[in-house]
């Protein structure tokens, strides 16, 4: 799939309430928490997210956001991983899913980013594209595909 382009000047209005009110929290990532986060996204979804997410923690400040209940971590998601102006990797736990934290986390880095001065995030390589297209007012980047994971290594040797 192409990658997404998403107006950063232009974000709907989001509140988190949703979220809130099932006691999850939406937050940056903490430095002393960089082995904790990235051993969680290592164990939910692969070895590959946790390191470009290992980025964030280089960042001042971190652009690797996390959804904690009750000290458990939930979700994640970061901006200005494998690019700047990118958004992702992002991915919630499977029995958390349909609560909010998604969108909670997608809104947080796109505001992070906008703050940070960008005007634009690419959304690059969008797994659930009608999930962008349904909260955000995204354009298709023509021939953007395989973009930056262009020759990538897929397997170690």
């Amino acid at each position: 799939m192409s990658d997404l382009l998403v107006r950063l000047y232009d974000l709907p209005a989001y509140d988190d309430a949703k979220v809130r009110a099932h006691g999850i929290e939406i937050r940056r990532a903490l430095t002393p928490e960089r082995s904790l986060v990235l051993g969680w996204i290592e164990k939910h979804f692969g070895l590959k997210w946790a390191a470009e997410s290992e980025t964030g923690f280089g960042s001042h400040p971190i652009t690797t956001w996390i959804a904690v209940k009750d000290g458990e971590m939930l979700g994640f998601a970061c901006g200005d991983a494998i690019a700047k102006g990118f958004f992702g990797p992002t991915g919630v736990a499977e029995e958390q899913r349909g609560k909010g934290v998604g969108e909670a986390l997608l809104f947080a880095v796109l505001y992070g980013l906008r703050e940070a001065g960008y005007a634009y995030a690419i959304i690059g390589d969008p797994g659930p594209v009608e999930f962008y297209r349904k909260r955000l007012d995204t354009l298709e980047i023509p021939g953007s595909w395989p973009g930056i994971y262009r020759g990538m290594l897929r397997t170690s040797s």
